[in-house]
């Protein structure tokens, strides 16, 4: 399975950035996402850059890898506070989702 992490730009090395998670350094390929400043975070999946990320949604991905490797462990029953963003709000469809379903009910009501 392939997890992306958030990380956070050291500092630029050509088309390659030095980024750091939780103390550990790694050299990413940022050519999908272009060069990036200092202390920007991004989203890294097996040593490439697929996203840039605000400090928020970092701190929500990170939290919600975290209370993964809980459950995993056998350690996590009280996990709620790590998906705080997600408790008492309805989900919501990404736009072209929203687009496909508002399309159906207008359709429907034809």
């Amino acid at each position: 399975m392939c997890i992306g992490v958030p990380m956070q730009v050291i500092e630029m090395r050509g088309t390659f950035a030095l980024c750091e998670a939780e103390g550990k350094q790694e050299l990413v390929d940022m050519i999908l996402v272009g060069d990036q400043v200092q202390n920007t975070w991004i989203l890294n999946f097996l040593g490439a850059a697929r996203e840039v990320l605000t400090a928020e949604n970092a701190e929500n991905i990170t939290q919600a890898l975290s209370a993964l490797n809980d459950v995993t462990q056998g350690t996590g029953s009280q996990i709620d506070h790590l998906f705080a963003d997600l408790i008492d709000r309805e989900p919501e469809l990404p736009p072209h989702l929203q687009a496909q379903v508002l399309a159906q009910k207008q359709t429907k009501e034809s």
